[in-house]
């Protein structure tokens, strides 16, 4: 027989023993042969093709383990068919430069990944837009198929019964514009105009886009789960296995009532936000009730309420069609349904934000 490791025209020729004592010894020959001289690949044979077993399978992994920091191929055309069969759906584990390797991409690869993903995403909400746009179109011709129930279910989810989140952060966000106003227009002997600050900033900017903040993070939240749990338990495809309309069923319901109750909430959080800024110019810089009305009436126009209102609407658009598209998108796992409730909260208030910032370059530039 043999020799059990030889060279052969730049081939590595290793017979495996059926004996596994003998195989801790014959690991060191194979990587003291390939570190002696360069191999193109090793070739392997058994010692008997008719009595091996999971064991020499089992050393023949070790051996490529070995030879891996080598970059030497393996060849099992000599080993019988069923081995082969096996030890090609084993693979060595990655060393630790290999595994650097894969886990650390250049910046290159890196940059080319992000860009497709971007690309990604942005194709799907295409999609998911137009297909929601069709929606919203049969459902003023009278076509859409959903139940009425549901909508109103979601009315009050998203109006009445957020109703104490809102009060709560825009009286607070009015209590701090007037504590900011306060410090410095008191250096002028101005405090009046505190009742200015508290009503542009709220009306224009402020509560529309934390109202929207706040429903991303408790509505578009919902959404999300919702619909990634119903990809879960398959009800979507059951859904359009009898013939409905996953898009009219239920992400029209849920559209429909944030793109309804948003300019009543921006509204509502108008008028608390305002009550905030009122209690500290009354409470700490002595402005009458009737004075400081008055001077909030003189402040603001109807366009400028209106330009909140408008924001809010399109707000709550941004936070519908972010929550259901993630939740519509998502895995059908566990895990899945968690990452589509945080992306549904951090693409919407990132779209949020983004907004914002388009409608302060718009509104200046049409002096509005």
């Amino acid at each position: 027989m043999q020799s059990l490791v030889e060279f052969k025209d730049d081939v590595l020729h290793v017979t495996v023993p059926m004996a596994p004592l003998t195989t801790g010894d014959l690991t060191t020959r194979v990587a003291e042969a390939l570190e002696t001289r360069r191999a193109k690949h090793i070739k392997y044979f058994f010692e008997d093709d008719d009595n091996w077993s999971s064991r020499t399978l089992a050393a023949i992994r070790v051996f490529n383990i070995a030879a891996q920091k080598f970059d030497v191929k393996s060849d099992y055309s000599a080993i019988p068919s069923g081995a082969a069969k096996i030890l090609s759906l084993s693979k060595p584990p990655l060393t630790d430069s290999a595994e650097r390797a894969e886990t650390k991409p250049d910046i290159f690869e890196l940059t080319a990944l992000t860009a497709f993903d971007a690309l990604k995403v942005a194709r799907e909400l295409g999609q998911f837009v137009r297909e929601s746009l069709g929606s919203f179109k049969r459902f003023f011709l009278g076509k859409a198929q959903y139940q009425r129930s549901d909508l109103l279910a979601f009315i009050q989810a998203v109006g009445p019964q957020a109703l104490l989140i809102v009060s709560l952060v825009n009286i607070l966000l009015g209590v701090i514009l007037a504590f900011m106003g306060a410090v410095q227009l008191k250096q002028f002997g101005a405090e009046i105009y505190v009742a200015n600050l508290v009503a542009l900033g709220l009306t224009r900017d402020i509560a529309p886009m934390m109202t929207a903040i706040i429903l991303a993070g408790r509505t578009g939240a919902a959404y999300a789960a919702q619909l990634g749990t119903m990809q879960v338990n398959e009800e979507i495809d059951a859904l359009k296995t009898f013939g409905f309309s996953p898009m009219d069923f239920l992400v029209l319901p849920r559209m429909m009532a944030l793109a309804i109750m948003m300019p009543l909430l921006v509204l509502y959080a108008d008028a608390i936000g305002i009550l905030g800024g009122y209690l500290i110019g009354m409470s700490m810089l002595g402005i009458g009730a009737v004075e400081y009305v008055v001077q909030t009436q003189n402040a603001i126009t109807l366009t400028d309420i209106s330009v909140g209102i408008v924001k809010g609407s399109i707000f709550g658009v941004l936070v519908a069609i972010t929550g259901c598209m993630q939740g519509m998108r998502s895995g059908r796992s566990a895990s899945a349904v968690g990452n589509a409730a945080t992306s549904a909260v951090v693409s919407g208030i990132v779209s949020i934000i983004v907004a914002t910032a388009f409608f302060a370059f718009l509104t200046n530039a049409l002096g509005i």
